[in-house]
């Protein structure tokens, strides 16, 4: 369990505090906008979540990736409209690296899963969609962090869920779910829960 929780530490964009570190106010905002914020072919990404307007009640709730313009970005500004969620407020990540990017929310008003989408850096067109689902109506996947491994190409997703997802071994209310070459392949994530 030892050499489990080493890894889950070193791997998981929250290292600091979830390995016992002591983190301060800014250290804990850069991470936070880490979190939703990636660089790609020199564009800087974010991701963020907001009610449609006008909306309908219960409100449906738009996830937007932004590409911010700047001297280092040849394409410029631009944004995309990648999903939505209704009633609940999504939970949203983004990573990035020079291969593409990443995003992933969470939908759903009672079953809620995780999305996760690829995005080419220029014409911010989705290049490949994934899900991770939970097993029945009565469960729920609350959230997922992104994660570029060391090799550059594994993407992993980790968070909290309050029962089984659909494909993973082991049991808990954690996951990290692990995409081999996700930028350059369809290849099916392994799902270890704990």
């Amino acid at each position: 369990m030892h050499l489990f929780k080493s890894v889950v530490c070193l791997g998981a964009v929250v290292a600091v505090t979830a390995c016992g570190g002591v983190e301060s106010n800014e250290g804990l905002a850069m991470r936070e906008s880490a979190l939703v914020t990636g660089t790609s072919q020199g564009c800087t990404f974010t991701v963020s979540s907001a009610p449609r307007q006008p909306g309908p009640f219960p409100y449906i709730f738009d996830v937007t990736v932004t590409r911010l313009a700047s001297s280092t970005c040849a394409w410029g500004a631009g944004s995309v409209l990648v999903g939505s969620s209704n009633a609940v407020e999504p939970t949203v990540s983004l990573t990035a690296n020079e291969l593409g990017v990443a995003v992933a929310y969470t939908y759903g008003k009672y079953a809620r899963s995780l999305e996760l989408k690829h995005l080419a850096p220029d014409t911010l067109t989705v290049v490949r969609s994934s899900t991770l689902y939970p097993m029945g109506v009565q469960y729920s996947v609350s959230s997922g962090d992104l994660a570029i491994g060391p090799d550059g190409t594994t993407l992993t997703v980790s968070g909290t869920k309050n029962g089984p997802m659909v494909g993973e071994t082991g049991s808990g209310g954690n996951y990290v779910a692990s995409y081999p070459d996700f930028f350059t392949s369809t290849t099916a994530p392994s799902i270890v829960a704990f």
